[in-house]
């Protein structure tokens, strides 16, 4: 017996989760980054940022810089969101409408690449098939492959 794929649950379970960040997607980091913007913001000096991280202005400001050219580490946004009070979020949008449509559009285009080499062939064969046809082949495929979720989807 076949164990059923579960991709498509974890998929769905994570576009669920993923959905509370899609209002972020549209939204840019200040230009110097939110070290910098936040501690600027409470009117904090380096030196009083850098007693709260252990370290000197000039690590700080080092600090800000990677942020600002984003070569910073997480862990570094995260000490830094502590010594400022904040805490550190992140995670990934779809640029998609979501994660799932992500999937159904790489099937789309794996499937009608299938579909249309087995047309070309049938063609050559002089077995044709109509337009209608070939489209509920594309579907179809697509829902299988969308299903099965196979490794050569991102190929």
């Amino acid at each position: 017996m076949k164990v059923p794929n579960n991709h498509l649950l974890v998929i769905r379970q994570l576009d669920a989760k993923l959905k509370d960040f899609s209002a972020l997607a549209q939204f840019n980091p200040p230009p110097r980054g939110w070290i910098s913007q936040l501690r600027k913001a409470f009117n904090m000096s380096l030196a009083q940022i850098g007693d709260r991280l252990s370290k000197t202005p000039q690590a700080v400001k080092e600090i800000e810089k990677r942020e600002g050219d984003e070569s910073i580490t997480l862990k570094s946004l995260r000490e830094a969101g502590d010594a400022l009070n904040m805490k550190l979020v992140y995670g990934f949008v779809p640029k998609d409408e979501s994660l799932e449509k992500m999937v159904e559009d790489r099937a789309r285009e794996l499937a009608l690449k299938i579909v249309k080499r087995t047309s070309t062939t049938m063609k050559l064969e002089d077995q044709e098939n109509s337009s209608l046809r070939l489209k509920q082949a594309v579907d179809e495929l697509t829902q299988e492959i969308k299903r099965e979720m196979p490794r050569s989807l991102w190929d």
